[in-house]
């Protein structure tokens, strides 16, 4: 199995009325439940609007909202599927609950991290 990332911008779903916010979050918590039930689902969330906070290799903070920047990542999912054409499925899904176009990348595999992850498994 292959991980992506599923996410859209900030603003995406600025277009929506405040009225129907009620009805997308039923519909995006339905597609969620969806993902959970078919074993695909790892992590996924809503990020605050512009506040995000960067810290350089010096350790230097440096606080948002950054204007310049022209796109920022409003939410996302991480879903663990077979294919990318799955995960475009899965997409479509989260596409329609939001209301949002839905941007689709592989995860990059690490199979170092997966071997520390199965060594910390053993020792619990």
């Amino acid at each position: 199995m292959t991980q992506y990332l599923i996410s859209f911008n900030d603003g995406a779903m600025d277009h929506i009325p405040g009225e129907d916010m009620p009805d997308v979050g039923k519909a995006a918590h339905a597609a969620v439940q969806e993902a959970v039930n078919a074993g695909v689902w790892v992590f996924g969330a809503g990020l605050e609007r512009q506040r995000a906070s960067v810290v350089a290799t010096d350790g230097m903070v440096t606080d948002g909202p950054y204007p310049e920047t022209k796109e920022i990542i409003g939410g996302f999912v991480v879903v663990d599927v077979a294919s990318r054409e799955e995960a475009l499925a899965w997409a479509a899904k989260f596409a329609g609950a939001c209301r949002c176009a839905q941007e689709v990348r592989q995860l990059m595999p690490d199979p170092e991290l997966d071997a520390m992850l199965r060594r910390a498994d053993r020792r619990s």
